[in-house]
């Protein structure tokens, strides 16, 4: 058994080592922000309880980080801010990072990546405009997921331009000097998409890179309305872009670092530091494997914030665990949609096309 999972590989350690630590690590979480947060005191009481099981761990709903300042630091250890984009006329989250937990975001965010990617840092094509990691203080979910994985690429390219247009002259010299290596691809689903791909197709474009990854997150709504499926989509980008391996990644900006990427089976899978539940609406008792209701996502991660467990706005049902055909160890599941009446909100959907933005971080 690992002593610490912070430690261990993403994806090789089994429930019945992963669970113990992984309640360990959360209880003292729960304990840590309740002494250093006033107002997740106040929430959930003065003293943490000893939780015998994960599923006893109290939670935040998502949206209380739009309610109420939720830090665990002094305003003088605030490193950077990062802000979810509501839709017009809604107030975003804001997540405050010191720099400790900046720094265990980012390698852990590293270390999941790299089991997609390899450790050698690859030629990076984003797909998305330079603008959006101007300000580096404070990230919007676009800026911060583009500068998280920035870390795992080299000679960075952005395939577009600040008015949303292909930058096709750049796309064309990358491909140029790196078409028949191995690449990284980036970007957010609906970017890509009407962005990237449907642009290209459009204009008459097409690269045959040789062996390209392209990883992508964010809300699938705008898709749907389109009547895009993750099978479309994969077959789409492997049309316009040649041979390349498709991951989608299940995530939100009040849990940075903390991802789900689906593997070649399509499956999202919880790594070693990180875990999900399934709740029933109303009752909010969790649910057995194969059933559906909310997400409820756990994360050893956030220390600044207390955002280690978290009841999303996203339904979903737990498939299995350790016994995925791909091999790797830990929960898989999959994403069924957004909860009625709550807004469209995701990575990808915070561009309309008018400059401003429309979704929130998923």
């Amino acid at each position: 058994m690992p002593a610490n999972l912070l430690e261990a590989s993403p994806y090789g350690v089994p429930m019945a080592e992963k669970t113990p630590l992984l309640l360990e690590g959360l209880q003292a979480l729960s304990k840590h922000h309740q002494h250093h947060c006033l107002a997740y005191q106040r929430l959930l009481g003065s003293e943490a309880g000893l939780y015998k099981q994960l599923s006893e761990l109290p939670f935040l709903t998502v949206p209380l980080f739009k309610q109420r300042q939720l830090k665990s630091i002094s305003e003088g250890d605030v490193f950077k801010v990062l802000t979810s984009s509501g839709t017009t006329g809604t107030v975003p989250s804001r997540i405050y990072l010191d720099a400790e937990t900046a720094k265990l975001q980012s390698r852990v965010l590293v270390k999941i990546m790299q089991e997609w990617l390899g450790k050698q840092r690859l030629p990076m094509l984003i797909w998305d405009s330079p603008n959006v990691i101007q300000n580096r203080t404070s990230f919007s979910a676009r800026g911060a997921g583009i500068q998280g994985l920035s870390f795992l690429g080299r000679y960075h390219t952005y395939a577009l331009n600040d008015d949303m247009s292909l930058n096709i002259p750049a796309i064309e010299a990358f491909f140029e000097r790196f078409g028949s290596e191995p690449v990284f691809m980036f970007g957010f689903t609906f970017m890509v998409w009407k962005f990237g791909l449907q642009a290209l197709k459009d204009q008459g474009f097409r690269f045959n890179f040789q062996n390209a990854v392209l990883i992508h997150s964010g809300g699938w709504k705008k898709l749907e309305d389109e009547a895009v499926s993750a099978n479309t989509f994969n077959t789409t980008a492997k049309a316009m872009l040649g041979q390349l391996r498709v991951h989608n990644f299940y995530g939100m900006v009040e849990q940075v670092g903390s991802i789900f990427v689906a593997c070649e089976e399509g499956h999202l899978h919880c790594p070693s530091y990180a875990d999900v539940l399934v709740r029933e609406p109303g009752s909010w008792q969790v649910q057995a494997h194969g059933q559906a209701g909310v997400l409820q996502v756990l994360s050893l991660l956030p220390r600044s914030y207390p955002g280690h467990s978290l009841l999303t706005e996203d339904r979903g049902r737990i498939l299995g665990e350790d016994n995925c055909a791909c091999g790797r160890k830990g929960k898989y599941f999959e994403v069924l949609g957004r909860m009625a009446k709550v807004e469209a909100r995701g990575c990808s959907d915070t561009f309309d096309g008018s400059g401003s933005t429309t979704g929130a971080a998923e």
